[in-house]
């Protein structure tokens, strides 16, 4: 697609139409006339180290891709602008609902005072989780190659509409031409660290080779994140308490201190023994409470830091959906409000 295709689309890439800026780029919202719907593009920094390769790589990744949990890749751009210098840019679908960050740790907006506040419900929280499993599972073990995300974290999963979860933003992602099912057998490599503080896998930092475990790893503290609301570079992780280590200790005894009270809805909120719920919801109440006992549970054995113990994501997938039958069982009122 051409350069001035892209300036008419976002008006000349308007701060009113700047939806996000990221390491290698920024993201406005624009129309064009071949698609039916607004998409988002994404201008590529060139002068940034490291942005001309992502541009390949997500261009490479994505076009050999297709699953309903990745974002999908609609063109690219490469050309230059009209002051003669170089221009990249990627089209996506625009997915309606933002990243899942924003909807973890909203921030006031001047000029959205009146907006209902963003909470998201355990049923929510849960479906998103399974979306994220599933994309990673594909990218894992059904890729013609193994594809390494390599940058998990709530800011590069993306909601549309209907609040379905779409892995994003693949600048780092690593084809593992020779991956090895044995993570023991890793060898190290001069790559460097890849991905975010908090998120990245403790391996990355001591030069190991980029592998699908380290997806898993930050898989881990993406879930513990959704359902504790707390970064893992939050202040009150310090003194070598991390987030995994703060669920892993209060985890069966003091399970309502430590998760998020949206989970329970604004009637729970503030209560401090989950078996002081009100009687009207006591059976859902429980069994939300078991279903977030086994959530936790699992975003802990992902992000152990002892690489060979983590979980495989298959498995993951196929014990969240099994999470999720089982409160669907027992919640079909709570489950239709939810989805409305």
């Amino acid at each position: 697609i051409s350069y001035q295709s892209l300036l008419n689309a976002t008006n000349r890439f308007s701060f009113d139409n700047l939806i996000g800026v990221g390491s290698f780029g920024s993201v406005y919202k624009g129309t064009l006339d071949q698609y039916r719907h607004a998409v988002a593009i994404k201008v590529l920094k060139l002068g940034r180290h490291g942005a001309s390769k992502s541009f390949k790589v997500e261009c490479e990744v994505l076009r050999n891709t297709r699953h309903r949990n990745l974002v999908q890749l609609l063109t690219a751009c490469s050309s230059i602008d009209n002051q003669g210098h170089d221009f990249k840019a990627l089209v996506y679908e625009f997915l309606g609902n933002g990243n899942l960050d924003v909807w973890l740790h909203p921030t006031p907006r001047t000029n959205d005072a009146l907006e209902k506040p963003r909470k998201l419900s355990f049923l929510q929280r849960l479906n998103i989780a399974i979306d994220v499993a599933s994309a990673l599972d594909y990218l894992h073990y059904h890729c013609e190659t193994p594809i390494v995300h390599c940058d998990l974290k709530p800011s590069n999963v993306l909601l549309d509409d209907e609040m379905v979860g779409h892995v994003s933003d693949f600048g780092l992602a690593r084809f593992h031409h020779d991956i090895i099912q044995d993570s023991s057998t890793n060898q190290l490599s001069s790559i460097g660290i890849r991905g975010t503080i908090g998120y990245t896998p403790p391996e990355y930092g001591m030069g190991n080779e980029v592998s699908i475990y380290g997806d898993v790893y930050s898989y881990g503290i993406l879930l513990l994140e959704m359902f504790t609301r707390k970064r893992p570079t939050d202040n009150m992780f310090h003194d070598n308490l991390s987030l995994r280590d703060f669920v892993k200790e209060t985890l069966l005894e003091q399970i309502i201190d430590i998760i998020d009270p949206a989970v329970l809805g604004e009637r729970q909120k503030g209560e401090r023994r989950m078996n002081d719920t009100c009687n009207g919801n006591r059976n859902g109440s429980f069994k939300i409470h078991e279903c977030l006992i086994l959530i936790l549970g699992i975003g802990v054995a992902c992000s152990t830091e002892i690489l060979r113990e983590r979980k495989n994501i298959s498995a993951v997938v196929v014990e969240l959906l099994s999470i999720r039958q089982n409160f669907l069982g027992t919640n079909i009122h709570t489950t239709q409000t939810e989805f409305k």
